[in-house]
């Protein structure tokens, strides 16, 4: 097993077996050429996530590499909580009781038209913990028995921000990152097949989550239960899955139709100060 590939003259060094790799030596401050932008969507693909150390990037310059890669999707349930609705600060102050993605999730799947991937930029880290946990869709869905797959081939299940947004989430009052709460705030709600099939790469990958997917077409949640918390919790075995530390100035690009990720919820007296900007995606088939 090579532990470093290069495509389109990037380093590439898987971060695990199942998904993750470091990409080495390129400066993303900087105007990318067409050929690394090329590479790195094919690392991206190929690895789920993607990962750079030791960046340094203004706001401009992290919208700027965001747009080589499609147009920036604005985030409803942040939109108006801070001054640039194309940039989402998320931040931990010591003695938050809760944090952003702390559970198992792809990110704002509620959406008719989800974000196709996030870049987020480390600003202020922990001397340890506050990692980040990805998981491979991929290789989830084909681990299931031929059985399972044909059974949950046809599902389609609701994804609504209920859990993470508005009144009733209540989240703000326990964390330093905000979200929209206001009483204008309503739910959204769509249906998205629970097997999809990537639209760059043609493969199927088990598209479920706990922060959005609450139960199947045509069951109540309570009859979806069973089913989906199988779904969920298989999602995320360990074998799926790659950790990354955290550093001043480290990158992680992730492809959010086929990995999900988790916030490890480990460092409670300390700061941690991120910068994220989402891509905009396609209608998940």
């Amino acid at each position: 097993m090579n532990d470093h590939t290069t495509i389109a003259g990037l380093d590439v060094r898987p971060l695990a077996g199942a998904c993750g790799a470091e990409i080495l030596g390129i400066d993303l401050s900087q105007r990318l050429s067409d050929e690394s932008v090329a590479g790195i969507r094919r690392a991206l693909l190929e690895h789920c996530v993607v990962f750079f150390r030791d960046q340094t990037l203004t706001v401009e310059q992290h919208k700027a590499l965001a747009r080589r890669f499609g147009e920036i999707f604005i985030h409803p349930n942040y939109k108006g909580t801070g001054p640039d609705p194309e940039i989402v600060e998320i931040r931990r102050e010591p003695g938050d009781k809760r944090i952003v993605g702390e559970e198992w999730h792809s990110d704002t799947t509620m959406m008719e038209e989800p974000p196709m991937g996030a870049i987020l930029y480390a600003l202020d880290v922990p001397a340890y913990g506050g990692d980040t946990l990805f998981a491979n869709q991929y290789a989830a869905y084909e681990a299931l028995s031929p059985g399972m797959q044909r059974m949950i081939g046809g599902l389609r299940a609701y994804h609504t921000d209920r859990k993470v947004a508005g009144p009733r989430a209540n989240n703000n009052a326990f964390r330093s990152t905000k979200v929209r709460e206001d009483d204008a705030w309503r739910e959204t709600v769509s249906l998205h097949p629970v097997v999809v099939t990537h639209p760059e790469t043609g493969r199927k990958l088990l598209y479920v989550n706990h922060s959005y997917t609450v139960g199947f077409e045509g069951m109540t949640e309570e009859e979806s239960k069973p089913l989906l918390d199988f779904l969920l919790a298989h999602g995320h075995r360990p074998e799926f899955t790659c950790r990354f530390r955290w550093q001043k100035g480290s990158i992680a690009f992730w492809d959010n139709r086929s990995s999900k990720h988790l916030a490890v919820h480990d460092s409670h007296q300390a700061r941690r100060h991120m910068r994220r900007v989402q891509i905009s995606g396609t209608r998940p088939v």
